[in-house]
Parts: structure tokens; C-alpha cells; sequence
């Protein structure tokens, strides 16, 4: 049985709900399908819907319970009993068990047909969990090691099973869920239910009467009635629609700042620094051996795989980036270089004693020459030993102005000044995320990573046989010395639970990834944000951001 509204609200004061929080994106998602999803745009939308046995907590960090309220651990730390909330109830009114759990591990991230990159997080070398019912509100994980972050990767979303087991069954499930798909058909456990979207224009979500969550006093959560997000062209058409009072928050570009920060004084809004973002931003080249089956040509040209491949051109591509005049120029200074493959706001896990590559255009030039990249007909750009000229495609994502393709701009500037041919092209989002993942066309890409605290969640992208491999993904076997290690210190670090053994594993891959340098990193910004003077209990943390607690903020009574 569904609990009413009426009865929701019938022993709370009812001064406290109600209210609309109105915020944007760039891009449609790719899908609503949670397991299949690999990139922001798609999270963004699911990340509202579906929850996990347990949450990080945005203030502290630490890891709490959510859809499990409690667990037991075994002495040797292999094996995990998850007690389940009995309050649960899907969308549909139907409750939340154990299946549901034993399902989307067993059956959808498990399941070899279904591409996701959480079955590379859930293995550890190639072993998986054994995942069982005990009854319905208990689910036993068996692990074939200890698996030190395993508390925090239970934070992945459950799917449900009386909802998709029949489109498994059928062997359909990859294509279940699309953008096509009726909100009212996407079912999670989440504070908020999708009931509206309109590609190109919004998605809306309207509050969920039956979510589990109560405050501390005893209010059923969550307070606001509905979240639209709009879906904008550009940062630049975010940022308008704020400053005219459409939207109630945005992250801010350092080059905004001048423009944002005086009209604070209306008292309007609030401009926060949060600290160092966790997301970064890289130039990156398609090292990946492999032949297109249909065309059965490779996916690179041999002559330029072996630039690509050779250390020493990527090194060559880190001296001529000038990280100063990105940060001065793309983020008016409020931003810092990157070295690392993790960020400052990471703490513990951060590792700053990593190769830096200093802006020397004659060292970029010299280690070009001892390689054979000459420019031997005098036009202006250099050829390899075989007379091949050094022009390749650089793709990125965005509009105008936005941060990633004036980063990619000066990148190619910076590229061309040392004798290399670059066409530049701008693609929408979801284009680049299918040449990475599905055709492997594609020469060089600057793109980012959203980043975070525990170093393992980023083992699709380091292992060597991961989805977001994304220089050369699903390698049957590591191609090289420095990959293969890469692949044990993360298989050797997610079984240690000391954690400063752990740091010193992950210490030595952010030093391999600096000295080999798949992804070469640029800078990261400053987590700037504008946000309406509308909301109660907002508590911006650098890990959570702006909306952490959205379940627990409350609209002023004046703003409703």
C-alpha cells in the first residue's frame, strides 16, 4: 500500500515543503539506464533516481548507511552481511528487497552482455563477489579477497528487479531505458521521481511521498516539491539564465568571477570558493593497436601510432603547455597546474611528489629533434623520420567560451608553436564518449575526469582491460611493462587494509602515470559557485559541493 501525501504531511509542519529548486546542464543524457552509463550527462539524471546500500557523507567523508542499516563484517574481512531498511519502496509502490540486489549485481553487472564499467571496480584480479539472498531484508557478499574500499563501492546504485529482469531474459536489457523511454517507466528507491523530460529543453523531477528518509526531528524527506533542471546550450547561456534569475545555481568560471561577484551585493545570491576541483582536464592520444573488424584497417595510422605510442612525444607535449597562461587566461587565476592524476582535495590518497613537466618550448623542440620530428622542407612543421608531416585531429566537447575548449585552444597554439599541425574541432559531448568507447576513430581528445577520494573507483580508467581505458581500452593483455604494473598495484592496493600501505601503492601509480603520461594533465580550477539566498540548511563541503544534503534543504517561506 502507498502512503498517502495527505498522511505524509498530516503530523510535520507543512511550512517546511514545498518550493522548486531550478538548476542546468549542458548536455541530454545518453540514457537513463544507471549500469550502461559512462558519462556525466547521463549520472547527472540517474544519480537522482537510484541509491546505494550505503552513502558517502558530504561533510565528513566517511561512509554511512542508506538503503542497508547496518552490517556485520567476518574476522578475516571476506565476507559482508548487509541488513536492509524494511521501509524501502520503489517508485511503483513495490518493496525493496535483497533480489533487487542480487540482481543488478549477478545479473547486470556481472552479466558479460551488458558494457559497464562498474564490473571492473567489483573484481579483483578478474575474481567477482559472490553476492546472495539470506532472506529478503539480508544480502550476504562473499569477496575472493579483502577489499579495502569496499564499504564506500557500495554506494553503487540497485536497480530493480521486478522492473528489468524480463528485458535481461530477452537479452534486450542494453537498450532498455533509453532517452526514448517514458519517465513513468524509470523506477529507483530515490528522494526524487523523473516525471517530465523534454530533450533539448528540461528533465523534472517532482518529490517522492513514499522516500524512506526521515529528518532528525522526524519530518518524512525530502522538503522541496520539485527539480527542474534546464538543459542550456552553454556555460555562457547557464550563466545568463542565473544572473537574470532563472536558475538558482551555477558553477562559476573563473573568468566570470569579475562579472559575478560585484552584484553580489544585491543580496540576491552568494559567490563560494569551495577549494581545488576534483575534476581535471588532459590532452590524451589514441595508442590502440587494434583493426577495425568491419573496415579491417587499424583504428590509427601506423606512422602515427608510433608518435603516439613513443614516450617521448608525449613528453615533448608537456613541455610546450603552458599551465600558467591557462590558469591566467582561462580561469583569471583561480586555478592550479596538475601533475598529478588525483587532486589536492583528494587528502590522504594525494601523491604531490610526482614527475612536472616545467614550460620550456626548446626542451619540447630538443626531445622532438632526438626522436627524428624535424622540420625538414622548412614550412613551418615538422615531419618524422619518414617525411610523415605531424598533423593529427584534437577533439574536445562545449560551446563557446567554455573552459575545456579555450583549454583546448591554447593547447593547440601551444602545439603548433613547436612545429605540430593541429586541426581543432568542437563535437557534442555523447559524440566523443562513442568514438572512445564504441569506434575508436579518433587521433588526440582533451577531455576530464570527474576524479574523487578513493583511488580504486578509478581503476575502469587505469586497468588495462577497462571500459575508460580510454588511450587503448579492453587490452587483452597489458601492452606494456608500465601498464602492467599499473594493473597490480591496483589489484595489490584494493586488498590491503592498511591504509598507508595502500597510500604508498597508490602513491607509486600517480608517479608512473606522471613519468609515462597517458593522460597529460593541464590544470585544475577553483570550485567556484553562485547560489540563490533561498535555501535553508545549505553546507557546501569540497566534498559534497552545493547540493549534498539536497533531501534535507528547505526553500524559504518567501521564496515558494
Amino acid at each position: 500500500m502507498k502512503i498517502s501525501l495527505n498522511i505524509v504531511f498530516a503530523d510535520v509542519p507543512n511550512n517546511k515543503y514545498g518550493g522548486m529548486l531550478v538548476l542546468s546542464t549542458t548536455s541530454d543524457p545518453k540514457s537513463f539506464n544507471d549500469i550502461l552509463a559512462k558519462e556525466t550527462s547521463t549520472t547527472e539524471v540517474t544519480n537522482m533516481l537510484f541509491e546505494g546500500l550505503t552513502r558517502t557523507n558530504g561533510i565528513t567523508g566517511e561512509v554511512e548507511p542508506n538503503l542497508a542499516k547496518s552490517w556485520d563484517v567476518s574476522s578475516d574481512g571476506l565476507t559482508w552481511t548487509f541488513h536492509l531498511r524494511d521501509d524501502v519502496l520503489w517508485f511503483d509502490g513495490k518493496k525493496f528487497t535483497a533480489d533487487d540486489i542480487v540482481f543488478t549485481f549477478n545479473d547486470l553487472i556481472y552479466n558479460e552482455t551488458v558494457p559497464n564499467s562498474a564490473s571492473d571496480i567489483f573484481s579483483v584480479d578478474g575474481n567477482q563477489f559472490n553476492v546472495e539472498k539470506v532472506d529478503d531484508l539480508t544480502v550476504r557478499f562473499s569477496l575472493p579477497v579483502k577489499f579495502a574500499p569496499f564499504l564506500r563501492s557500495m554506494g553503487q546504485s540497485i536497480l530493480p528487479k521486478h522492473k528489468l529482469q524480463k528485458s535481461v531474459d530477452d537479452g534486450k536489457f542494453n537498450f532498455t531505458w533509453g532517452i526514448d523511454t517514458d519517465p513513468k517507466e524509470i523506477i529507483g528507491t530515490g528522494a526524487y521521481i523523473l516525471v517530465d523530460y523534454k530533450p533539448g529543453q528540461r528533465l523534472v523531477y517532482k518529490r517522492n511521498p513514499n522516500y524512506w528518509k526521515k529528518s532528525e526531528t522526524g519530518d518524512r524527506l525530502p522538503y522541496i516539491e520539485k527539480v527542474v533542471y534546464l538543459i542550456v546550450q552553454s556555460q555562457d547561456v547557464e550563466l545568463l539564465k542565473f544572473l537574470d534569475g532563472e536558475l538558482d545555481a551555477v558553477g562559476i568560471r573563473a573568468q566570470d568571477y569579475p562579472l559575478v561577484k560585484p552584484n553580489e551585493k544585491r543580496g540576491d545570491y552568494e559567490v563560494l570558493d569551495i577549494g581545488p576541483a576534483f575534476g581535471s582536464n588532459f590532452i590524451f592520444f589514441n595508442q590502440n593497436r587494434g583493426v577495425n573488424v568491419q573496415t579491417n584497417k587499424p583504428y590509427v595510422e601506423k606512422y602515427k601510432l608510433e608518435w603516439f605510442a613513443n614516450v617521448e612525444f608525449r613528453k615533448a607535449v608537456a613541455h610546450a603547455i603552458d599551465k600558467q597562461r591557462i590558469v591566467e587566461m582561462v580561469m583569471n587565476g583561480f586555478g592550479y597546474p596538475q601533475y598529478s592524476s588525483m587532486s589536492p582535495s583528494a587528502g590522504f590518497f594525494y601523491n604531490p611528489d610526482v614527475t612536472e613537466y616545467d614550460y620550456d618550448l626548446d626542451k619540447a623542440r630538443g626531445i622532438l629533434e632526438s626522436q627524428g620530428f624535424i622540420d625538414r622542407d622548412g614550412d613551418g612543421f615538422l615531419e618524422d623520420a619518414k617525411g610523415n608531416v605531424v598533423e593529427f585531429n584534437l577533439y574536445t566537447n562545449g560551446g563557446m567560451g567554455d573552459p575545456r575548449v579555450l583549454i583546448a585552444s591554447i593547447i593547440r597554439s601551444d602545439l603548433q608553436s613547436i612545429g605540430m599541425k593541429v586541426n581543432f574541432l568542437v563535437l557534442e559531448f555523447n559524440n566523443i564518449v562513442s568514438k572512445l568507447t564504441s569506434t575508436y576513430e579518433w587521433e588526440a581528445v582533451v577531455l576530464g575526469l570527474t576524479g574523487g577520494i578513493e583511488p580504486h573507483f578509478g581503476k575502469n580508467v587505469w586497468d588495462s582491460s577497462g571500459n575508460l581505458h580510454m588511450w587503448y581500452p579492453r587490452q587483452d593483455s597489458p601492452v606494456t611493462d608500465w601498464e602492467a604494473r599499473i594493473d597490480e598495484i591496483f589489484n595489490q592496493g584494493v586488498q590491503e587494509l592498511d591504509e598507508n600501505k595502500r597510500k604508498q601503492l597508490y602513491d607509486e601509480h600517480q608517479r608512473i602515470v606522471s613519468e609515462k603520461l597517458p593522460l597529460i594533465y593541464t590544470v585544475l580550477s577553483s570550485r567556484l559557485n553562485a547560489v540563490r539566498n533561498k535555501f535553508e540548511n545549505l553546507n557546501p563541503t569540497k566534498f559534497g559541493g552545493l547540493f549534498h544534503n539536497l533531501d534535507e534543504l528547505i526553500i524559504k517561506e518567501e521564496y515558494r
